[in-house]
C-alpha cells in the first residue's frame, strides 16, 4: 500500500503542474484575445448596428430600418465611384499578373539563368516594402502637371507638345496612372508567389514533356499554367479584395482631393467622405455603404472560386 501511495503522488503533482501551465497559457493569450475582441470584432458589430441608424457619430440615434441600404443601392455617386474602382483594379491586375507571369517564365528558363538572380528577386519585391505614402508622393511629384519630370522628359524628347494633366483629368488617364503605380507596387509579391508555385511543381512533368517533344510555350500553357491555377486564383482574389478597397493611392495622388465626379473617386473614398468629409457626417449611411461593399466583394470572390472549381472539374 505504501508503494502504491508513492506512485500516485507524482502523478497528481504532474497533473497540477500541467493545469498551472494551462492557466499561464490562457493568461498570456488574454491580451491578444481582448484586443482582438475590442478592436476587430466589436467594430464590425457596431458598424452593422449603425447601418440601420440615422446617426451622425454623435448625438441622437434614430432607428430607420433598411433606409440606408435602399439609398446605397440607388446612389449614383456610389455607383460611379465603384466603377472607377473597378477600372483602376482592372489595369492593376492585368499588369500585375502579366508582369509576374513574364518574369516567372524568364526566371525558370534555363536559357536565361545567370548568377545573381536572387538579387533581382529582392529588387522586384522591394516596392512592396515601401510605404504607400512615400510611393504616392513620389509619383505625384514625377507626374506633376507643371514641374513633373515625366512631362519635362517627354517634352524634351519631342513626344508631346504640351504638358499632360496626368492626375486631375476627368478621363481614364488618372485611373490608368493609379493602376500602373499599384501594379508596380504589388507585382513583386505576385512574382514571388508564382515562383514558389512553379518550383513546387514536380520536375517529372517537364521531363516527360521534353521527351514528348513539347516546346517551351506548349509546356508552359499545358503544364505550368494549369498547375499554377490555384496560386493565380489566390493572387487574383487577394488583389480583388484589396483593389475594391482602394483608398490611399487615389487620395494621396489626387490633385483635386477626389471631389465627386472626378475619376479618382473610389468606393472607399466615397464612404470616407460620407463619414468624415462633409459638414454633416452621415455615419449610419457610411456604415451601410461599407457593408454593401463587403457584400459586393463576397459575391465577386464567390464567382471567382466557382469559375475556378468548374475549370478544375473540366
Amino acid at each position: 500500500m505504501a508503494v502504491k501511495e508513492k506512485t500516485q503522488k507524482p502523478a497528481k503533482a504532474r497533473k497540477g503542474g500541467l493545469e498551472r501551465r494551462n492557466y499561464y497559457g490562457i493568461l498570456f493569450c488574454l491580451p491578444f484575445v481582448i484586443a482582438f475582441l475590442v478592436f476587430n470584432i466589436y467594430p464590425v458589430f457596431r458598424t452593422f448596428q449603425m447601418s440601420f441608424l440615422n446617426y451622425k457619430g454623435f448625438g441622437k440615434e434614430t432607428f430607420i430600418w433598411f433606409d440606408n441600404y435602399t439609398r446605397a443601392v440607388k446612389d449614383p455617386l456610389f455607383r460611379d465611384a465603384f466603377v472607377n474602382t473597378l477600372k483602376m483594379w482592372g489595369v492593376n491586375i492585368v499588369l500585375q499578373l502579366g508582369l509576374a507571369l513574364l518574369l516567372t517564365i524568364i526566371f525558370n528558363d534555363m536559357k536565361y539563368r545567370m548568377k545573381g538572380m536572387g538579387i533581382f528577386r529582392a529588387l522586384f519585391y522591394l516596392p512592396n516594402l515601401i510605404a504607400c505614402t512615400s510611393v504616392a508622393f513620389l509619383f505625384k511629384t514625377l507626374l506633376d502637371w507643371q514641374y513633373g519630370s515625366i512631362n519635362q522628359i517627354l517634352m524634351s524628347a519631342g513626344i508631346i507638345s504640351a504638358p499632360i494633366n496626368w492626375l486631375t483629368g476627368e478621363g481614364l488617364t488618372a485611373q490608368m496612372v493609379v493602376g500602373v503605380v499599384g501594379a508596380w507596387m504589388w507585382f513583386g509579391n505576385s512574382f514571388i508567389m508564382l515562383m514558389a508555385g512553379v518550383q513546387g511543381i514536380d520536375r517529372s512533368y517537364f521531363e516527360a514533356a521534353t521527351l514528348d517533344g513539347a516546346g517551351r510555350w506548349a509546356t508552359f500553357f499545358q503544364i505550368t499554367m494549369p498547375l499554377l491555377r490555384p496560386i493565380m486564383l489566390y493572387v487574383a482574389v487577394t488583389s480583388l479584395i484589396g483593389g475594391l478597397q482602394l483608398f490611399d493611392l487615389p487620395y494621396l495622388m489626387s490633385g483635386t482631393k477626389g471631389q465627386p465626379g472626378r475619376s479618382l473617386y473610389t468606393a472607399v473614398f466615397y464612404i470616407y467622405s460620407m463619414a468624415f468629409g462633409t459638414s454633416t457626417p452621415q455615419m449610419g449611411y457610411a456604415a451601410a455603404l461599407a457593408f454593401v461593399l463587403f457584400l459586393i466583394i463576397a459575391v465577386f470572390c464567390g464567382i471567382a472560386f466557382k469559375l475556378m472549381n468548374q475549370k478544375e472539374e473540366d
